[in-house]
């Protein structure tokens, strides 16, 4: 058959030759061990001999294997059905559904939730159904904020990294463009004035403009959307959201915070947002069902216009088969005992314990969440530690090359960092497991 333009095996080769062709090696089972295989091909799966720790899940608290998880999924299934059998919209709307979200709005501190398919569905088909005119999106944001902005067709506004004074920096000059975009428009409707329209150079009156913008902090009828991660995958740090909410406020502007790599860890199962007070500033919260809820799905948490809305105009949610009934019921119950149970402390002393057991040996830990980004300077030297970890009986989160969201180098910042991503389910055997592999390993590599 004739490519007619696709040529994938040409595309496919480029992939593997730049060391961007990724490949599926399925485990046995999703906890804190397990077997794995090598990339079957197409073929039938057959898993290695020896079972593996795993540090690289984002199952934060455990639960995949937690009892009372999967008899609530068991349940859903036997009472309401395995799948939902067709949009919310139509018949695929339960009362599992409704349990779930009200949940996620009573933890999230908001008026309603409404839970999607998954997070990515969730990123997208908000920004697409608020149609904003200008997104300003933390650079290493997840790239789903970057293609719902596509699909919306609104102006996109990266802003540096974690840094509020970059965001408003960002602001401030939109606002000035605004405002002399408005004054030349006023100036040209005035065959009176004349004004020099030369790109370059400024006018006295767009130097006036300019002077007075920020004073004025006007977007007039324009909508405007701040977007941010609360906890970044990319580098495990902390967004500053209470100073990225004065810099929204400042102007107007809705925030938007997704909450997928913090959702169930903090303050009554909450997130950030819950855990710095920020619930009555920040106009949508957004997360995963998928990571510390040990389910599948996504969910967004605001006012009850905002869900109304998207329960009408958001298309992943519309035009998509509703989540099913037992992924609902996990969440539900997982999101429960984040609330009420001992699983969250038994994370965050994983987490000190291997973080502080990292840095005596000697490598250089960064952010100050529960993922850990270990820093080897190299994609390659990244590349080696992961494969050696592997070799001793460890599975850690290895850099992959995907494509960038809004900044050229989103994807960079992971190449030099293995990631170690203890759960609330790892014993302390564990974690001394974990901590002689990356010394062992390092020793051998050269990095200790």
């Amino acid at each position: 058959m004739a490519d007619r333009g696709f040529d994938l095996e040409e595309q496919l080769t480029f992939q593997a030759d730049a060391d961007r062709r990724c490949s599926l090696a399925p485990a046995d089972r999703i906890d804190s061990r397990g077997y794995v295989s090598e990339p079957p091909r197409g073929g039938l799966p057959v898993l290695e001999a020896d079972e593996l720790l795993v540090f690289g899940s984002n199952n934060y608290l455990g639960l995949t294997a937690n009892q009372r998880v999967q008899n609530a999924a068991r349940q859903a299934a036997a009472t309401v059905g395995t799948g939902s059998g067709g949009s919310r919209l139509t018949t695929g709307d339960t009362m599992v559904h409704h349990d779930l979200e009200r949940l996620l709005a009573e933890t999230f501190e908001t008026d309603r939730a409404l839970a999607f398919s998954s997070g990515y569905a969730a990123n997208v088909g908000t920004i697409t159904a608020l149609e904003p005119d200008v997104v300003f999106v933390d650079e290493y944001t997840h790239v789903s904020a970057f293609d719902g902005c596509r699909l919306a067709g609104t102006e996109v506004v990266p802003y540096g990294h974690c840094d509020p004074d970059a965001l408003r920096e960002a602001v401030d000059d939109a606002l000035e463009r605004r405002a002399i975009a408005e004054a030349r428009s006023n100036t040209d409707a005035n065959a009176d004035v004349d004004v020099d329209t030369n790109a370059g150079d400024d006018t006295d009156a767009d130097a006036d403009t300019k002077a007075n913008a920020n004073a004025d902090a006007d977007t007039g009828d324009e909508s405007w959307l701040v977007v941010t991660d609360s906890v970044f995958s990319q580098d495990g740090w902390v967004a500053p959201l209470e100073e990225l909410c004065d810099v929204a406020d400042s102007v107007g502007a809705w925030i938007m915070v997704d909450e997928s790599h913090a959702t169930g860890l903090y303050v009554r199962g909450g997130g950030i947002v819950q855990a710095e007070g920020l619930a009555d500033r920040v106009d949508i919260q957004m997360g995963a069902l998928s990571t510390a809820l040990a389910s599948q799905g996504g969910y967004v948490a605001g006012d009850d216009a905002l869900i109304e809305w998207l329960a009408a105009r958001a298309p992943p949610f519309v035009e998509s088969t509703g989540l099913t009934p037992m992924a609902a019921a996990a969440a539900s119950e997982a999101l429960h005992l984040s609330k009420h149970g001992d699983h969250r402390e038994s994370l965050w002393e994983n987490v000190t314990r291997l973080r502080d057991g990292l840095l005596t040996m000697g490598y250089e830990v960064d952010g100050d969440s529960q993922i850990l980004p270990v820093y080897v300077e190299t994609r390659d030297v990244a590349r080696a530690l992961a494969n050696d970890l592997r070799d001793r009986g460890v599975i850690v989160s290895a850099p992959v090359r995907t494509r960038s969201g809004g900044h050229a180098s989103r994807n960079e910042v992971r190449e030099g960092y293995v990631y170690a991503l203890p759960t609330a389910a790892h014993t302390r055997d564990d974690l001394v497991a974990c901590l002689e592999a990356f010394q062992d390993a390092g020793e051998a590599l050269d990095l200790l």
